[in-house]
């Protein structure tokens, strides 16, 4: 079976825990305690050297970074449904998974981390820009369409989700961008959605 080694608050387990569900696949969970320091600990880190959650383990698999989770899962269980093949989508698809661990990670997860938890290493105003900046570029670019690329929601969607939904927690409001809340919305009414803490599923009807 698949185990999903994270932490339960984080933006980047979350995702993975998201798409698994999307793709209806069982797995194990396995809390990893980050305020324990376990991502520290010899066992955790012949994993991922790095300290980090999510560490993906699937048979003799074994992968971190959320992102790059992500393209595993969808290659592996998903078809061409949730990342594409052919050249110009599949690179449409990466240009996102670039944006969730380059202008997302420094907006909205840099000020979610700043107000959770006291992270004194973050510029928070910096942070508060670099959010308020890729929330209008996001509310831009989903004016005209429903996903992020093409007819139908991909593992793009699932990466740049969590956080831009989290944002509230650094104090970054969402209500000036309606297309993204739209966006939102509809992904939370995926079959298969299930939530976090600061996502709520929307409730059965």
């Amino acid at each position: 079976m698949i185990k999903l080694y994270g932490h339960e608050i984080s933006g980047n387990s979350y995702k993975v825990k998201l798409l698994l569900s999307l793709l209806s696949l069982d797995y194990e969970w396995i809390k990893v305690d980050l305020m324990k320091g376990a991502h520290k600990q010899p066992d955790f880190l012949a994993m991922n050297p790095f300290g980090q959650v999510p560490v993906l383990e699937d048979g003799d698999v074994v992968l971190a970074d959320a992102q790059a989770i992500l393209v595993y899962l969808a290659r592996r269980y998903g078809g061409d449904t949730w990342l594409p093949t052919d050249d110009v989508g599949l690179a449409k698809v990466m240009r996102w998974l670039s944006t969730a661990a380059g202008e997302v990670r420094q907006g909205p997860e840099s000020a979610r981390l700043y107000h959770l938890f006291k992270t004194t290493t973050i510029d928070r105003d910096r942070a508060t820009q670099k959010a308020e900046f890729i929330l209008k570029q996001l509310d831009q670019h989903l004016g005209d369409r429903t996903w992020l690329e093409f007819e139908r929601p991909t593992i793009a969607d699932v990466a740049i989700f969590p956080y831009v939904a989290l944002a509230p927690d650094g104090q970054i409001s969402l209500e000036p961008y309606p297309n993204v809340l739209a966006w939102i919305d509809r992904i939370k009414h995926l079959p298969g959605f299930v939530g976090m803490n600061g996502i709520e599923a929307p409730a059965l009807v």
